[in-house]
């Protein structure tokens, strides 16, 4: 069985409606660069994450994580209101599903760290009332670097709550938004200062990948996963994944979490799923990747 940690959404007619009305302008980069469409306005963005939704629906997604052997998988919400004037995907909308399919779904709140002390009693309620598993931040659309100030509170509460954290990092498509904020060297600070939060690296840190390894290496409770990169590459010379490959299967081996990253990629979760069991390495290291580690991490064991 596979536990896809960053999918990351379910695509409920009612979630892919608001995404459709509130996609952000800061975000078009990612269009560009994953469907490679130039030229892209933002209502021709708003319309294209419409047709996605018609064309892929919540009862079509599940029957492609039976498909893919997806026994769970993560969901996120995600909330920069503060940034960019709505949240991308509401934790509200993610909450029915997760009580609805419990034993299928993993929730990850979506809270804005720039409200301050609402937005962390607000990651309590989600935890305590509606049962999710942790939060979820993006400090490219935040704009704020994961060690400012403005996230500590929540870090606090998190291991208050016994939850992870999932934090972006890597090099954001977006070009009105500064790359930087997404190193992985700024969750090292995190990292020594609360020994005790369980952090996922979100996208590895590609293209920082080397130090974002290395980062795990060190960290005992500091995960990766590689959602919404293409697996066909990791092994090419160049691509910045080498590291991972070789560290992946050995000092790293119980870090590293598989995310299909399905609605990036523009692929059902079952083909990426096939290009990642290709991957060159080793049957026991595959299973780690792709179940075990994250078995571990949630306590599905």
């Amino acid at each position: 069985m596979v536990i896809d940690v960053w999918p990351p959404i379910a695509p409920t007619a009612e979630l892919m409606q608001h995404v459709q009305d509130n996609f952000p302008e800061e975000m078009l980069g990612y269009l560009r660069g994953f469907y490679k469409v130039n030229g892209l306005s933002l209502n021709t963005a708003r319309k294209l994450m419409g047709r996605i939704g018609a064309f892929f629906s919540f009862e079509q997604f599940m029957d492609s994580l039976d498909a893919a052997g997806i026994s769970n998988c993560c969901l996120s919400g995600f909330d920069e209101r503060s940034s960019v004037g709505a949240p991308f995907v509401p934790t509200e909308m993610v909450a029915p599903i997760i009580q609805k399919y419990p034993h299928r779904f993993i929730g990850f709140a979506g809270v804005d760290p720039l409200r301050g002390m609402p937005a962390v009693r607000e990651l309590e309620m989600w935890v305590r009332t509606y049962g999710f598993r942790g939060v979820s931040f993006r400090p490219f659309m935040i704009g704020y670097p994961p060690n400012h100030r403005k996230y500590y509170p929540f870090y606090a509460k998190c291991v208050e709550l016994n939850i992870l954290v999932s934090i972006h990092a890597s090099g954001s498509w977006s070009a009105s938004r500064v790359a930087d904020v997404g190193h992985p060297r700024y969750i090292d600070e995190v990292a020594v200062d609360f020994p005790e939060l369980k952090i996922i690296v979100s996208h590895a840190g590609f293209p920082w990948v080397l130090e974002a390894t290395i980062l795990a290496w060190r960290h005992p409770n500091v995960y990766l996963d590689l959602a919404a990169h293409r697996s066909k590459y990791y092994d090419q010379p160049g691509s910045g994944w080498l590291p991972l490959l070789n560290y992946g299967q050995t000092t790293v081996r119980d870090k590293i979490l598989f995310g299909s990253g399905w609605l990036l990629l523009g692929k059902q979760p079952v083909r990426i799923l096939e290009e990642f069991r290709a991957l060159p390495v080793k049957p026991e290291v595959l299973n780690a990747w792709l179940h075990d580690n994250a078995a571990r991490l949630f306590s599905l064991q």
